[in-house]
């Protein structure tokens, strides 16, 4: 019955937690894949050297890293 849901009792910590898990997964995922992206281009598609390319997709990569990192608590 509608009558037996109240607001604000469920334990959502499952819920938040595969939340966070999701985030995480798809923010690291993305940076990986545009790094690696960046220099399979760099190598086969371009002149760029095999280390020039290493070097790109590597600054990315660190790049990244440092922008999406966690911050600690922000609220």
């Amino acid at each position: 019955m509608a009558s037996d849901y109240h607001r604000g009792d469920m334990d959502i910590h499952e819920q938040v937690s595969t939340y966070h898990l999701f985030v995480m997964m798809a923010k690291w995922g993305s940076l990986a894949l545009a790094a690696l992206l960046v220099f399979l281009v760099l190598v086969f598609c371009t002149p760029t050297s095999f280390i020039g390319a290493l070097v790109v997709g590597a600054v990315i990569a660190i790049g990244g890293f440092v922008v999406l990192k966690d911050k600690g608590d922000a609220h």
